[in-house]
């Protein structure tokens, strides 16, 4: 079964980025879990998955966020705040355990998959940056995200206005080999946010969209 093309626009223009939340409400487990899905789903650029996602519904912890993300409300108030993480570095290490898995996955012998190791290798080892790329990745999983639960009528909003640095070291990332990235909030607008009724400022599809 797939959502109508009139739903998939229609809730694309539902959603927006939340200024407030309901601090009352909370999303369910259930559709907590397909968010999770989701994020786990999401693309990467040879599979390499190089993140990972902190999901913090601790009210204590959420507020706590808010302090070292300027004092902008939605941590503490939304629902869950997803903080989305990249791997420091790509090491030989890491393009073996996933020429492993993919192996198992296709139950071949990883020997088989030596040129494509190989091909991987000689990328990873020239990237100038490889926090950056991560970083790069990490993105593709926050619009995956923030699509799926405009989908599953859940309000969101991406949080670049975090300092990254206490960030991690309040979540127990600093040392770990992940830095902090970006920051989702998820949960359902207050009433009160009047950011809900502003109308949404795009281009139009023909001053964006080339067709060749």
């Amino acid at each position: 079964m797939t959502a109508s093309n009139e739903m998939i626009i229609q809730q694309l223009n539902w959603r927006y980025a939340v200024k407030q939340f309901d601090k009352h409400r909370r999303i369910d487990d259930p559709t907590w879990r397909v968010l999770e899905q989701a994020l786990v789903l999401s693309p990467s650029s040879y599979g390499l998955q190089p993140w990972r996602f902190i999901v913090i519904a601790d009210a204590q912890l959420k507020s706590q966020l808010t302090a070292i993300s300027w004092n902008q409300p939605q941590p503490a108030d939304c629902s869950h705040m997803v903080v989305l993480a990249a791997k420091e570095k790509l090491d030989l290490d890491y393009v073996d355990q996933h020429i492993q898995r993919m192996a198992n996955l296709k139950g071949v012998a990883p020997e088989s998959l030596a040129g494509y190791r190989k091909m991987l290798a000689s990328t990873v080892q020239g990237l100038d940056s490889h926090l950056d790329w991560n970083s790069r990745q990490v993105y593709l999983a926050l619009g995956q995200l923030m699509t799926a639960a405009a989908l599953m009528g859940v309000d969101a909003c991406p949080m670049e206005g975090i300092q990254t640095e206490a960030y991690d070291q309040l979540l127990g990332l600093s040392g770990t080999g992940y830095r902090s990235v970006v920051g989702c909030a998820l949960g359902y607008r207050d009433a009160s946010d009047k950011a809900a009724s502003a109308k949404k400022l795009r281009f139009s599809v023909d001053e964006v969209v080339q067709r060749l």
